[in-house]
């Protein structure tokens, strides 16, 4: 399924959850793609005549809509080209009377004020080892400290902005429009965008079980698999040895994304890296967003030659070098150990908050996240994407199940970070009941699935 079909596809399932003219459901409906990540600034729509034939509409309701976005600055109408997605709409926005949520729809670190922020003036930040700042591996400072914290067989280290554009440049590296990626059912969603940007068709699977691993594998005949040992969304902590061994035989690399496995709660081990399985087909991806700050926009690659050449060749195509000034800060605020006393806190803001869940919302479902900043709950009788519209006139913000599936599924579930403090998390499970009791199912089901532990 190439771009524009997943898009149609997304279009035809958010129509039905916004009333009114069917301009502006349309409009709406590009709206919450646009927020939730579907799709991202740079995206091309559809022509008005191809979307109107696709979703049903007229093309005179189509241009209303796009009208009508290019005046908010969401999207830009560009002479001969199309219209192009270039900004991302706030939650806030998109409240009535513009109230500020409590925003549990991003797994991310909320602020840095966890951090020892160290003394630097201007004149600091901006020395760079090369002077202009143009390092396109990466400062060297910033890159022999991750080198000598990586765990796998290769030490060559490329910085990046952020894990996202790791992932990105491994799909620019390792796909072509119309190959299959394997990836955990559900999935992270933003490889799913990656994946969908560059005209692939992510395939889930259930990666724990070793036969379905095999299975996909002779079936699909992947260009790649995508894996996380901390896995986005569910929390879930999981040794995938077996998955590198079999990619390996199929000789099918393999991208696995490490933001979060130093993330790992209750005194867990972190999994093995999987390059160690698969030392000379996997790409490991790499970011110091969730332990840090996700301001930084600091992350990295680490891969095998000559699979790290061509990705540094992809990152040289698409912006250069890293900020100079951000790798700088980083290297200073990686002085000591800033992840020990961040975890501690985010294990306690993990207990705070299902906590409150199970005292607030009995009826719903979970598995005790092992690691990671969300939590993956199941609403029993619920679809989570018309949830996801009410809670936020409750000023809460949440992330439907639908966005960790390549086909929308998971409708019953939503992913909630509860990386905020402890005073905004219980005003989001206030939000969050208010919401339930206006939404939920008249006859609710008794508790099956996961359970609250």
């Amino acid at each position: 399924m190439g771009r524009e079909e997943n898009l149609v596809t997304l279009l035809r399932d958010r129509l039905r959850l916004h009333q009114g003219p069917a301009g502006r459901r349309l409009a709406g409906a590009l709206t919450d793609l646009a927020q939730t990540g579907a799709i991202t600034p740079g995206t091309r729509l559809p022509s008005e005549r191809d979307l109107a034939q696709a979703v049903g509409l007229s093309r005179g309701t189509v241009a209303a809509a796009f009208n009508a976005l290019c005046e908010e600055g969401l999207c830009e109408r560009r002479q001969g080209s199309g219209t192009y997605v270039v900004g991302v709409p706030t939650f806030g926005g998109l409240l009535q009377g513009g109230a500020v949520p409590a925003d549990l729809s991003t797994s991310v670190v909320p602020d840095p004020s966890h951090l020892a922020v160290p003394a630097l003036d201007a004149a600091d930040l901006m020395r760079a080892p090369s002077g202009h700042g143009y390092d396109a591996m990466g400062d060297s400072r910033l890159r022999a400290v991750l080198a000598a914290a990586e765990r796998g067989p290769h030490r060559e280290i490329l910085v990046t902005s952020g894990a996202q554009q790791g992932i990105d440049l491994a799909a620019r590296v390792l796909l072509r429009p119309g190959d299959r990626v394997l990836v955990g059912d559900p999935a992270y969603g933003g490889a799913l965008s990656v994946f969908r940007r560059a005209g692939a068709h992510a395939v889930p699977v259930d990666l724990a079980v070793p036969a379905a691993v095999e299975d996909a594998l002779a079936r699909h005949r992947p260009a790649a698999v995508f894996t996380l040992p901390v896995d986005n969304p569910t929390g879930r902590v999981s040794d995938l040895r077996h998955v590198a061994e079999l990619a390996a035989a199929a000789d099918v690399p393999l991208v696995e994304d490490r933001t979060l496995a130093s993330l790992v709660h209750d005194g867990g081990p972190s999994p093995e890296p999987l390059a160690l399985a698969h030392p000379y087909g996997t790409v490991t991806v790499g970011s110091l967003s969730k332990v840090l700050w996700g301001g930084l926009r600091v992350g990295w690659l680490t891969a095998p030659e000559p699979l790290l050449a061509r990705l540094l060749e992809a990152k040289l195509d698409a912006d250069l070098a890293t900020s100079a000034v951000s790798q700088r800060l980083a290297v200073d605020l990686l002085d000591g150990d800033p992840v020990t006393p961040w975890l501690a806190e985010l294990t306690r803001r993990r207990d705070h908050f299902t906590a409150a869940l199970s005292a607030r919302l009995p009826e719903w479902t979970w598995s005790r996240p092992q690691g990671g900043l969300s939590v993956w709950a199941r609403l029993p009788g619920a679809d989570t994407d018309r949830f996801a519209v009410a809670a936020r006139e409750h000023g809460v913000a949440v992330a439907p199940g639908s966005l960790f599936s390549p086909d929308g599924r998971h409708r019953d579930r939503l992913r909630l970070s509860f990386a905020l403090p402890p005073a905004l998390l219980d005003q989001a499970v206030a939000a969050l009941a208010r919401t339930w009791a206006e939404t939920g199912p008249p006859h609710r089901p008794d508790r099956d699935g996961l359970s609250p532990s």
